[in-house]
Order: C-alpha cells, then sequence, then structure tokens
C-alpha cells in the first residue's frame, strides 16, 4: 500500500506542478510569447530546483518499477506528467531570451532538460518491455541507454553551472 500512496503523491505534486505551468498557455497571448525574466540567475536557480524534484520523483518510481513494486502502466502515467513538466519547462527557457552573458549557461541546461525528457521516454521503452515479459540482452541494452542518458544530462547541468556568469 505504502507504493501506491507514494505513486498516488507523486502523481499529485507533479500533477500540481504541471497545471502551474500550463496557467501560462490558458492566458489569451499575443502572436509571439515571451516569458519575461529579469533576474536570470533566480530563474535558472528554479528550474534548477523543479528539475531536482522531478528527478528525484522519476528515479524512486524508475526503482520502484524495476523492483516490480509499481506497474508499468503506472509508471508510464507518472512518466507522461513528468515529461509534460519537463516539456513546459524547456518551452519557458526557449521563450525567457536571456542576455548574452546567460545564454551558454541557459543553452546547457535546456540540453540537460531535453536529456531528461529522453530519459523518461527510454525508462517507458523498459516500462514497455517489461510489460511484455522481456528478459535478458534486450533489457540491459535498454538500461545502458537509460543510464548513459542520465550522464548526459546530469552534464549538461554541470556544463550550466561552470557557464554562469561571476
Amino acid at each position: 500500500m505504502a507504493s501506491k500512496k507514494g505513486i498516488a503523491a507523486t502523481a499529485i505534486i507533479l500533477a500540481a506542478i504541471t497545471g502551474a505551468s500550463f496557467l501560462l498557455w490558458l492566458v489569451p497571448q499575443e502572436d509571439e510569447t515571451t516569458f519575461i525574466v529579469t533576474d536570470y540567475e533566480n530563474y535558472l536557480d528554479g528550474v534548477k530546483n523543479i528539475h531536482e524534484v522531478l528527478q528525484e520523483s522519476m528515479e524512486i518510481e524508475y526503482q520502484n518499477l524495476r523492483n516490480g513494486e509499481i506497474t508499468p502502466q503506472e509508471y508510464i502515467v507518472v512518466a507522461d506528467v513528468t515529461s509534460s513538466q519537463v516539456t513546459s519547462q524547456i518551452s519557458e527557457f526557449i521563450t525567457s531570451k536571456p542576455p548574452e552573458v546567460w545564454q551558454d549557461s541557459y543553452i546547457s541546461y535546456m540540453e540537460a532538460l531535453k536529456k531528461f525528457n529522453s530519459y523518461i521516454g527510454e525508462t517507458k521503452v523498459l516500462a514497455n518491455l517489461i510489460e511484455k515479459g522481456s528478459t535478458g540482452v534486450e533489457l540491459e541494452q535498454v538500461i545502458e541507454k537509460i543510464e548513459s542518458i542520465k550522464k548526459e544530462s546530469l552534464e549538461y547541468a554541470r556544463n550550466s553551472e561552470e557557464q554562469r556568469p561571476n
């Protein structure tokens, strides 16, 4: 039962974050949307904090999937909500138009988010393989790819930190 409560809590948290992000889409927009940021450091820190929460949630659910504590379908629901949130963050990055001094750091962090979204997609592939009853080499190849993408995402995030202006 605890894992079902955990899934529900994670889904609620992710849905709340996603809902708040999509409020931007409910407000009537002009032809071109610009996400106005005036404090680029704090904005990037906020995105980083959201990303860390999403990473932790996904890691917990991914381990629950691997341990058989949740079904592949339950995992896919959580993964879809998280992916939607990450896509929203990427969209905000694209429209935030940071000054040149912040561009490299922003671009690197946006790449970290894109890789994290790829990671989520590959974990869904694994969930589908588990659901089909696949074993052995095929699962191991997907798990290796998942770990590789995860490392790339973390590397982009580290690069973003290093590229921040002083």
